[in-house]
């Protein structure tokens, strides 16, 4: 079950706020299609009211740092049993799409809800968005399907949850409350699996034992600063940051810049901590917080303003790394959107085992 969110108005006493029914799902889809990380946010819309073969129209279709497709449909007034049927139905022809079928879908998208952005090709939204320099040599590799709705019967949730626990299907919803205050409106968010819960679970069998970690490029998030204070780090939201918590000292992780490549391997030593609390040691041997050193991740969000956005740091001992310049990319690579998973697929293991012969580490 999604945690439930109370909100109250304070003034003399507090006055409990009521959710109330969106006026139109098309207006949350428009909000989404403008701010889709309300809801997701490693996404990019690439897609809105797609129309597929079989004449069902896709509300939403997004893409990932590492070029993975996303489902993303709305219950309107679909039956909670219907709707799961019918993105499974999606994924189904999602997976077939290739690279050109993509950028298709982007330039009508552009073409038919975006034509203030004029003749912006795929490529260059997806930079912009992820900030990196190139888009993924392969689109499509995998893909996730999202539902988003007020609410879903209990028998609906436990659908979702077999399927995403017990026969790895990538299934999340999102929940949105409406509320109106006078003339104020709001929208509370929360999802039916949390982030963390997302990444495979060690027990299945066929973990390696490695785990993958993406260290996404950002103003304050640098990597020549994380090998030379030895540390790893993720910020912007608990979508980002909840998956940190997975690791513990001494296990090994393995690092991906996405958009560039693979840049090391190490151990974790201490397990993460708001950027506040990261003490690292001066060239006179003193001990002092990052924050009062002159890097870029100094900059970054602090527990003592927001706890949610904070940056949040685990410290690691590095095995070998390599600089961005020499990151080590190879066709049929896992990637993957969260910051930290412990992936079940042969694709992660042909990742490790190549990274192994590449780095020269056992």
């Amino acid at each position: 079950m999604p945690l439930e969110l109370g909100i109250w108005r304070i003034e003399n006493k507090l006055e409990p706020m009521t959710f109330d029914v969106m006026p139109t799902e098309s207006r949350l889809e428009s909000l989404l299609d403008a701010n889709l990380g309300i809801a997701v946010p490693h996404l990019m819309v690439v897609g809105r009211q797609v129309r597929t073969p079989f004449d069902k129209v896709i509300d939403l279709l997004a893409i990932d740092i590492e070029g993975n497709l996303a489902v993303i449909e709305l219950k309107k007034d679909k039956t909670y049993r219907d709707i799961v049927a019918q993105l499974l139905d999606y994924g189904s022809w999602v997976r077939t799409l290739g690279d050109e079928d993509v950028a298709r879908i982007y330039q009508s998208y552009v073409v038919t809800w975006h034509p203030e952005w004029g003749t912006r090709s795929i490529n260059e939204a997806f930079c912009q968005r992820f900030r990196v320099k190139t888009m993924p040599d392969e689109l499509n590799g995998d893909h996730e399907l999202i539902i988003v709705a007020s609410a879903l019967d209990p028998s609906t949730e436990r659908i979702v949850t077999y399927l995403a626990e017990h026969h790895e299907v990538n299934i999340n919803a999102v929940f949105f409350r409406f509320y109106r205050d006078g003339d104020h409106e709001y929208l509370a968010r929360a999802w039916l699996r949390e982030p963390s819960a997302l990444a495979p679970a060690a027990d299945r069998g066929d973990w390696n034992g490695e785990y993958y970690v993406s260290f996404g490029l950002e103003e304050v998030r640098n990597w020549e600063e994380a090998v030379k204070y030895g540390f790893i780090s993720a910020g912007g939201g608990s979508w980002y940051t909840n998956t940190l918590a997975m690791l513990e000292p001494d296990a090994r992780i393995w690092i991906n810049i996405p958009g560039a490549g693979y840049v090391g391997v190490g151990k974790v030593t201490a397990g993460r901590v708001a950027v506040d609390d990261f003490m690292v040691e001066t060239n006179d041997g003193r001990e002092v917080p990052i924050t009062q050193l002159p890097l870029a991740v100094a900059k970054s969000g602090k527990a003592a303003d927001n706890p949610e956005t904070a940056e949040y740091l685990v410290r690691v001992n590095w095995i070998k790394t390599v600089p961005v310049a020499e990151a080590i990319k190879e066709r049929g690579f896992f990637g993957n959107q969260n910051t930290v998973a412990r992936p079940t697929s042969a694709k992660w293991d042909h990742t490790v085992e190549r990274l192994k012969v590449r780095l020269g580490v056992a």
